[in-house]
């Protein structure tokens, strides 16, 4: 095996060890996991958050054993593939050692460690994102058309994991076009890498046309309840704060583009930089979007700085470069991941509140980030309402009516009762209940603003409030789990009227 291959390996393995390592064990899963694991139950070509590729992944963890680890085995595997790719960008232009160890320390120690922390489509996309300009740039150096039909699967399945993959589409071609590489436009093979990925992402296409396209439905909650509450100037000042340990090489790639004359074919990606990030400025997005942009960029920056270290005294500042990232991205963790409880967590946010590391979507401050707190109180939640349902008649239907996905997934992964299936109005799982059983009892699980109201418990005969989600730390703290036994009308009738106005209101 090749010396540059063992190290590779190498800084696969910190990668893993390093991405087990950045959360305590005292946490959950995070609320979008939930939902997202819960797809594995109900395979489809599409769902109403997200593009199916995510399902995929779940169902692997379900035949796994559907445990945490494997929950966070998967972007962690993603994340070392992108470190892989743009270790053989570095090796395509016959970089050294130095420029592959130093982009892998850039992107081991950067905010991809954050994002690859939890299982969302995100880990996939920056993985979409440096294969396409992977497959682009081996286009360039080899002249082969081939590479242009990989670039088609890239887009293809990006298209599949989440729909932002569109932005890089539309930024490329303008880059080609401001470029010198505008002639690769004029290539047929070009179109003919379009038309595979419009072959590939077809299927989800005909889901969403059949479904009366619900992703605009989705667009048109995150603006506004998300990103309504997103300053665009914040979006573009974070951007450096995601490789804040690195930013010297990504400059250097930038720069590089316009000074160093091997890289001047490749300006295209400059401009193709700076056109996705214009059009996510101006569509309000979220900050952490641009994070695929950047890894390829690394590729380029590192091996800039191989060249402009190469001789005399400037090599001495070799090891100044490999450190670097290491340092800065050791004293940040304790600010960015999880490594600690929450109490102790709030001590330090309470000494730096300048940073903003505690605002959640909503505009306003909290104790503890919100991922953090999207972390916390489901394993109680779960062992709770596994103590309501043991109290409901065995050969009786008992359903579980949730307030959003993060309870209802919550509470299907963690429940220790086999066969309990949590629902709720929120998201996909509108179109996954089934009222085929006639209904007895409800346990309803309810956030803290939202209570059991009188005309509810009149339905039963019983009720009883078994417990709350006491985490103060959790978002979901106070949710009450409430439990409601013989049912004096047809529940089913009136579950299967709210489901139809759910269903009329993402229609719409």
């Amino acid at each position: 095996m090749k010396q540059q291959n063992l190290f590779l390996f190498g800084f696969i393995l910190i990668k893993f060890v390093l991405q087990y390592l950045l959360i305590d064990s005292g946490y959950d899963l995070h609320r979008d996991e939930f939902l997202h694991l819960d797809h594995a139950h109900h395979l489809a070509w599409g769902y109403i958050s997200v593009p199916p590729v995510t399902s995929w992944f779940s169902y692997l963890i379900y035949l796994l054993g559907y445990t945490e680890f494997w929950v966070k085995f998967f972007p962690t595997l993603l994340g070392a593939l992108t470190i892989t790719l743009v270790w053989k960008t570095i090796e395509s232009f016959e970089g050294n050692l130095f420029a592959c160890s130093l982009a892998a320390i850039a992107l081991i120690c950067s905010a991809l460690a954050r994002l690859n922390l939890l299982f969302q489509p995100n880990s996939f996309d920056i993985l979409a994102w440096t294969f396409i300009f992977y497959t682009l740039i081996k286009h360039i150096q080899t002249g082969k058309n081939s590479w242009l039909y990989w670039m088609g699967i890239g887009f293809g399945f990006g298209f599949l994991n989440k729909y932002t993959v569109v932005f890089l589409g539309i930024s490329l071609v303008l880059g080609l076009l401001i470029s010198s590489e505008r002639k690769r436009l004029k290539n047929p093979h070009f179109y003919g890498g379009i038309g595979l990925a419009l072959l590939i992402a077809l299927p989800n296409i005909i889901w969403q046309y059949l479904n009366n396209f619900p992703v605009l439905w989705h667009m048109r909650m995150l603006n506004k309840y998300q990103l309504v509450n997103v300053d665009r100037i914040d979006f573009l000042t974070e951007q450096p704060l995601f490789f804040i340990g690195s930013i010297y090489i990504l400059i250097a790639a930038l720069v590089s583009f316009f000074t160093y004359a091997p890289f001047k074919k490749y300006r295209f990606l400059f401009f193709t930089l700076v056109a996705t990030l214009t059009i996510f400025t101006f569509l309000r997005a979220k900050a952490y979007y641009g994070i695929s942009l950047y890894p390829i960029f690394f590729a380029f920056g590192s091996l800039y700085l191989t060249h402009l270290l190469k001789d005399g005294r400037k090599r001495y500042l070799r090891p100044v470069a490999i450190l670097t990232p290491i340092i800065i991205f050791g004293l940040i963790i304790p600010l960015v991941f999880p490594i600690r409880p929450p109490e102790k967590l709030k001590e330090v946010y309470k000494r730096h509140p300048d940073l903003q590391l505690t605002r959640w979507e909503d505009g306003v401050d909290h104790d503890i980030p919100q991922d953090f707190a999207d972390m916390l109180g489901w394993k109680e939640l779960a062992a709770k309402v596994d103590l309501a349902y043991a109290k409901a008649p065995a050969d009786e239907y008992t359903v579980i009516i949730c307030d959003n996905y993060g309870l209802a997934g919550a509470i299907n992964f963690y429940t220790k009762t086999k066969g309990l299936e949590a629902i709720t109005m929120n998201a996909d799982y509108v179109n996954w209940i089934d009222l085929s059983k006639e209904i007895r009892n409800v346990i309803l699980v309810r956030e803290a603003s939202d209570e059991v109201s009188d005309r509810e418990i009149s339905l039963f005969e019983k009720s009883e409030e078994i417990g709350t989600i006491t985490d103060p730390n959790a978002r979901e703290f106070g949710t009450i789990i409430h439990l409601l036994l013989g049912a004096k009308t047809d529940i089913n009738s009136i579950l299967a009227e709210e489901i139809k106005e759910k269903r009329a209101e993402l229609k719409e």
